[in-house]
This record gives structure tokens, C-alpha cells and sequence, in this order.
């Protein structure tokens, strides 16, 4: 018992002088951790000793240790105090100094799927490209199978800044580029912002966002194309996600591919999302057309290849559960 009292004794001396010899709060801390943590604390170790000692001595050593902790942690919160006040009165800090911006916010649910679908296609190979918004008649309809006249070239679909050049109407002027500018062979994903005169309603806006693919190679075939569409929404949507494949005309690709994603709104009975069909069309692809193979320089008998253009914005819709594609663009509310 005599030998516990001397150790009480001495750590009320020693610690004393510690704490008010300190000279940050970092250095109280240590001192903390030496007395009070759980496996190593000096005065968690007299506490294990006086629990093996006698009923009398507990009694006459017992208050003396509690006193001991009381005043020790007294003595360490009010040093903490004082350095702090210290702190405060340098003259060396200047308090109106403006204090580093915390972080806040997050990026916008287009940037998030855009970095999403990045990731996924470099994945498998594909470089990732951009091209101009404001775009030439020749990349932007002619390249892509479009001659004058044709219906997509209407003043009424389309947003001229002068007679030959206008805003992009899609990201297949992107693909026009790739194939007249770089080496075979192409695997490249592209996101771009496209411009339309179009009726503004919650499905359809006349500024929204696309994503264009292409591969082209030798023996490209359909199937490739099939494989890398559904596991693309698989990744995006989960390994339950149900598409619809359907023939379509586009006169980019030949045979054209309609894909119909099942609503996720109404998981197929209809809403006013897929306006009560059940199913949203999300992207339009097929096979790179042999005419626009040759007009970039391209011996269409020796590749092929595949092309696909989703609708950005509705794949952000149907991952976020957001039932107006305006609320991707204004701060209004739209019922």
C-alpha cells in the first residue's frame, strides 16, 4: 500500500510540472494519452493495483487517486485554455486574414454519367475525343450522308450562324472529324452539346447533351457493336436493366439500330416520362455507312465499322430518377 502512495505522490509531482511546462496543446495530448489511455495509462495502471488491494485500503487510497485524476484533468484543459488565449493575442497571426474556402457542392449529374461513361469505354479501349460546337455544313451533314435538301438540314431543325456554318445538331460531326483526320483503326467516345430548334417539353429541350461512339476496323460486325451497348448499360444501370433492340432508318448507318431502354420510372407500364409507352429511346446506331467511309478516305471494302449517338440527357434522367429534363438546365421547378 505504502509503495501505491509513493506512486501517487510521484505522479502528482512530475505530471504537474509537465503539464504546466507544456507548450502546445499537441504536447497536452501526450500527456493525456500517458495517464489516462486504456492499456498504458500511468494512472489506469495505479487503478488495476487498487483493485487487488484490501477493503481498508481501497478506502484510504481510493479517494486520494480520484482527487489525483480530478486535478490532473483540470490542469490540462485550463494549459489548453491559456495556450489557445496565447495563440489568439500573436501578433505574428492576423486574424483578418480570410480563411481557406471549405468545399462545397458537387458536380452536376451530367458531368458525373459523362465521367462515368469515360471511364467505361477507355476501359475497353476507346480513346476519348471532343469537337467543335460551332460546326461546318460538311461535318456536319455532308460527311455523315446528309446531301442538301435532305429533311435533317431544314432551317426549321437547325440553328445557322451564317450560310455554310451553323451550331452542331449532334456529335456525329465529332465522328466526321475522327474518321477524315486520324489513322485506322478508330475506337473513340466522344460527349458533345448539341443545338436544335425544337419545341421545348420535358422529354425534349433545343440545347441537350449527346455521347457518340465509333470503332472501325477490320471485320467489325453488328455483333461487336450489340455486345458493347448492352454492357455499357448494364454498367450504368445495373446487370437487370432491359433494352429493346429494333430496326431503324439513319442515314449515318446502314442497317440502323434503335435501342429503347425500359422505364425506370414506371419499370414498363407507362408514365408520362415515356409518354405510356413503357419504354424510352435512349440512342440510335448501326453500322458506319460505306458512303461516308469513302468520303472520308476510307476503303469500305476493307473495314467496317460501328456507330452510336445516345441522348445524354435522358440516360441522366432515367439513372436519377428526374422526370423533366428542364430541371437539368434552370433553377425552376416544373410539374
Amino acid at each position: 500500500m505504502s509503495d501505491l502512495r509513493s506512486k501517487i505522490s510521484e505522479i502528482k509531482k512530475v505530471q504537474s510540472d509537465l503539464i504546466s511546462g507544456a507548450s502546445s496543446t499537441k504536447a497536452l495530448d501526450q500527456i493525456y494519452l500517458g495517464l489516462f489511455s486504456k492499456k498504458h495509462g500511468e494512472i489506469t495502471s495505479l487503478l488495476k493495483e487498487l483493485a487487488g488491494l484490501s477493503l481498508e485500503d481501497k478506502k484510504e487510497l481510493g479517494p486520494a487517486l480520484n482527487e489525483l485524476q480530478k486535478e490532473l484533468k483540470v490542469a490540462i484543459e485550463s494549459k489548453k485554455k491559456e495556450l489557445e488565449k496565447a495563440k489568439l493575442s500573436d501578433p505574428l497571426i492576423d486574424l483578418t486574414y480570410p480563411e481557406k474556402p471549405k468545399s462545397s457542392g458537387m458536380l452536376h449529374p451530367i458531368s458525373q454519367v459523362i465521367r462515368e461513361m469515360n471511364a467505361f469505354f477507355r476501359y475497353y479501349g476507346f480513346s476519348i475525343a471532343e469537337g467543335p460546337e460551332i460546326e461546318t455544313e460538311e461535318f456536319n451533314f455532308r460527311k455523315l450522308n446528309l446531301p442538301r435538301g435532305h429533311p435533317a438540314t431544314d432551317l426549321q431543325d437547325t440553328l445557322y450562324v451564317t450560310g455554310g456554318t451553323l451550331l452542331s445538331t449532334h456529335t456525329s460531326s465529332i465522328e466526321a472529324r475522327v474518321l477524315t483526320e486520324h489513322e485506322l483503326p478508330i475506337r473513340v467516345a466522344f460527349p458533345g452539346k448539341c443545338y436544335r430548334n425544337e419545341t421545348v417539353n420535358s422529354t425534349n429541350a433545343a440545347f441537350f447533351h449527346q455521347y457518340q461512339g465509333l470503332a472501325v476496323d477490320k471485320s467489325i460486325t453488328m455483333e461487336h457493336l450489340k455486345g458493347v451497348l448492352e454492357r455499357f448499360h448494364q454498367y450504368l444501370f445495373g446487370d437487370n436493366v432491359e433494352l429493346r433492340f429494333r430496326y431503324k432508318y439513319y442515314p449515318e448507318v446502314t442497317p440502323g439500330l434503335g435501342v429503347d431502354l425500359k422505364c425506370q420510372f414506371c419499370d414498363g407500364k407507362g408514365c408520362k416520362v415515356c409518354s405510356q409507352r413503357g419504354w424510352i429511346e435512349v440512342l440510335g446506331s448501326g453500322m458506319v455507312h460505306p458512303n461516308i467511309l469513302k468520303m472520308c478516305g476510307i476503303d469500305s471494302e476493307e473495314y467496317t465499322g460501328f456507330a452510336f449517338g445516345m441522348g445524354l440527357d435522358r440516360l441522366v434522367m432515367q439513372r436519377y430518377g428526374i422526370d423533366d429534363i428542364r430541371k437539368l438546365y434552370g433553377g425552376v421547378v416544373y410539374k
